[in-house]
């Protein structure tokens, strides 16, 4: 979407995102952490990272402007596309989501529960790293991913590359999952208790 602004008596034309899609983690996180501030300093960073528009320029908009501007920002994030994509690439690497969650690793598990502990929203990028790896196999539509290390520091930082949008519709997924794995573990927990009590 393109934004024209009066810069010294001249309109200048800025580039503001076109669709949510179009948000990176990276940029994301940096609008999360502004959810205690105060709805200017809200505005002028949500308007800095989700466009080219200079910081210093941004404070000379008339604020009926940016009100248009915060209005668009909201609209595109109500479109946002909710199909997961399991796969997407970053600089030439195609980058899969875990094909089957009912077979994480404890590693995987153990790393996953530690960072929700810790904040999920302030560890987005190492869940991220968790969840999506490298694909090294692929038929069709299946698809195999690099083996669970533990050593993620390094995909975290790529993962901000992804998409909002994708990480987004990953966390619902992941939610859904989660949810579904705690009722497993209580009725695995029962059933055990039960076979105890019987023994």
């Amino acid at each position: 979407m393109r934004v024209k602004i009066k810069k010294e008596g001249k309109l200048k034309t800025y580039k503001l995102i076109e669709s949510w899609s179009d948000v990176t983690l990276e940029k994301w996180l940096q609008i999360l952490k502004l959810e205690n501030s105060n709805n200017s300093t809200e505005a002028i960073e949500t308007i800095v990272a989700l466009s080219n528009i200079p910081k210093d320029l941004i404070a000379k908009i008339p604020l009926s402007d940016v009100c248009v501007i915060m209005s668009k920002i909201t609209e595109l994030q109500k479109d946002i596309n909710n199909k997961l994509e399991k796969t997407f690439t970053i600089d030439e690497v195609e980058y899969g989501m875990h094909p089957n969650m009912d077979v994480l690793t404890l590693g995987e598990y153990a790393d996953i529960e530690n960072l929700i502990k810790l904040g999920i929203e302030k560890h987005l990028p190492e869940l991220m790293a968790i969840l999506f790896r490298p694909v090294v196999a692929r038929k069709n539509d299946a698809y195999t991913i690099e083996a669970y290390d533990g050593e993620i520091d390094i995909r975290a930082e790529i993962m901000k590359s992804m998409s909002a949008e994708q990480v987004q519709n990953a966390l619902v997924f992941f939610w859904h999952f989660g949810k579904s794995v705690l009722i497993a573990l209580q009725l695995f927990s029962a059933e055990i208790l039960n076979q105890k009590k019987e023994k």
